[in-house]
Parts: structure tokens; sequence; C-alpha cells
């Protein structure tokens, strides 16, 4: 309430990671869309890229976007449906970007073709930017467009109906 002093510390309730239907809905949502943009980009890496665990690690990163993030907007009611939906994508697209850009900066590092620190850090952005220009297709991009707004409006849903 307004002109109320915040209570002392300790006193506030602390937030608790319950699950909740729009969490899970958010979750599987956005974790089959990330298996899916995954399958897209695939054929867009150079031959030879060894993809390994591309799709499943994609699928977690959507997963855990569509929980921490989707469902609880949604379920607060602190977000549209399409415009948190939309977000969730290029959350989703974020942290593929930072991993994947990662794991290749290390991969790197080991080979000693970074002379210090802020070389590799310079080094993993530009994989990001090379990788984020890769898989920007009319293909990858509409299915995030499309599984970002449908997302948002199922987990809505979910909320309404079961929250």
């Amino acid at each position: 309430m307004r002109g109320q002093p915040p209570p002392p510390k300790g006193t506030q309730e602390k937030e608790h990671p319950m699950p909740t239907t729009a969490k899970l809905v958010a979750a599987i949502c956005l974790a089959m869309l990330g298996w899916l943009v995954a399958d897209l980009i695939k054929p867009l890496l150079p031959e030879g890229t060894q993809v390994g665990l591309f799709s499943p690690i994609s699928a977690a990163w959507g997963a855990l976007t569509g929980w921490r993030f989707t469902g609880r907007r949604l379920e607060e009611g602190t977000g549209a449906p399409l415009g948190t939906g939309l977000g969730s994508a290029v959350v989703l697209v974020f942290w593929m970007l930072l991993s994947f850009s990662g794991y290749e900066m290390v991969r790197s590092s080991v080979q000693l073709h970074y002379e210090g620190v802020v070389e590799a850090l310079q080094g993993m952005f530009q994989i990001a930017v090379d990788y984020l220009l890769l898989a920007a297709t009319p293909e990858v991009i509409g299915a995030l467009v499309i599984g970002g707004a449908l997302t948002g409006v199922a987990t809505s849903l979910a909320a309404k109906h079961w929250g």
C-alpha cells in the first residue's frame, strides 16, 4: 500500500517456485520450440559440425525459460500473452546463443586461439553474432514468432483455466 513503509527485513514472504499449470504448459511449449529451432538450425551449420546435444540443450533452455519467465509472468497477470510469448522466444534465443557461443569459445581457448580473457570474450561475442546471422532465416524466425505467440496464448489459457 502507498505511504506505508516496507516490512522489516526477514518478515517479507519469500517467493517459492511452486509448480503451477501455467509454468508447466510454458515449460513444455518452449522446450518443444527450443528443440524445433535447434533442428531447423542444424542443416544451416557448416558440414561436419558436431551437433551432439544441441537439440536437448536447446529444449532444456526452453523449459527453463518457460518455467521461470513465461509461466510466472502470465500467471501473475504481469504480461500480455502475445508479448510475453514473443519475449520468451527472444529470451530462449539469448540463452541458446550464450551457451553455444560460450562452449565454442572454451573449445577455442583450450586450443590457445586467444591471448587473454578479453580476447576470448570478444571471440565469444563474435561467435554469437555469427550464429545469429546464420540462423536468421525465414523458417527459424517464423518458428520463433509463431511458437512464441502460441506459447503465450496457451500459457495464458492455462493460467486462467487452472490458475
